[in-house]
């Protein structure tokens, strides 16, 4: 991408995600690994209320559930509950801002990243190298794709320093309707 593509490019992310106020997705997760012959497949739907809170809720192959909210991870793995406090732990706050920042596109306005941006003729697509010594222990790159004419991320790619990543698709996108509050309660 061109300097001007990419300064029009991020403007417009960035002005589009801080008119999100709720999304609503499917997703498709694909966790490769370099020891196993296929990815492990995980399907279910997102909830997010920007910027405060966000569900996670894996439908297959188990049901199990991430909610962040309030300043509390809560996990719920097929009735086995479970919380962390976010707030004063520098490290998950740091995470939520950056599964938040991920999902929205708003990763663009922080100097936590090396950010470089290409094309291809169907996406846009931001790569960002951490800077941060904790970060970088568990995260080589995101890669951030946007469909061509969309303001919302289709595909988010985690690749750890193995090599190996975590590859969310996102579908079936909605936003800015009505998530019933209880969507966020633990």
């Amino acid at each position: 991408m061109s300097n001007s593509e990419i300064e029009k490019f991020k403007k417009d992310i960035v002005s589009d995600s801080k008119k999100i106020q709720t999304l609503t997705a499917d997703f498709t997760q694909y966790k490769v690994m370099s020891f196993l012959d296929k990815p492990i497949v995980s399907k279910g739907k997102l909830y997010l209320q920007n910027p405060k809170a966000m569900r996670w809720n894996y439908t297959q192959p188990i049901d199990y559930n991430v909610i962040f909210n309030n300043g509390k991870i809560y996990i719920n793995d097929e009735g086995k509950k479970s919380s962390v406090d976010v707030q004063g732990n520098k490290k998950f706050e740091k995470l939520n801002q950056l599964i938040v920042g991920s999902v929205s596109g708003n990763l663009f306005d922080t100097n936590d990243f090396v950010i470089t941006f290409s094309k291809t003729d169907k996406a846009r697509i931001a790569k960002l190298q951490p800077k941060l010594k904790d970060v970088k222990k568990y995260i080589k790159e995101i890669q951030l794709t946007f469909y061509s004419g969309q303001s919302t991320v289709t595909e988010v790619k985690l690749i750890e320093p193995s090599d190996d990543y975590t590859k969310i698709l996102f579908t079936n996108k909605s936003l800015n309707q009505t998530i019933n509050a209880s969507v966020f309660n633990p």
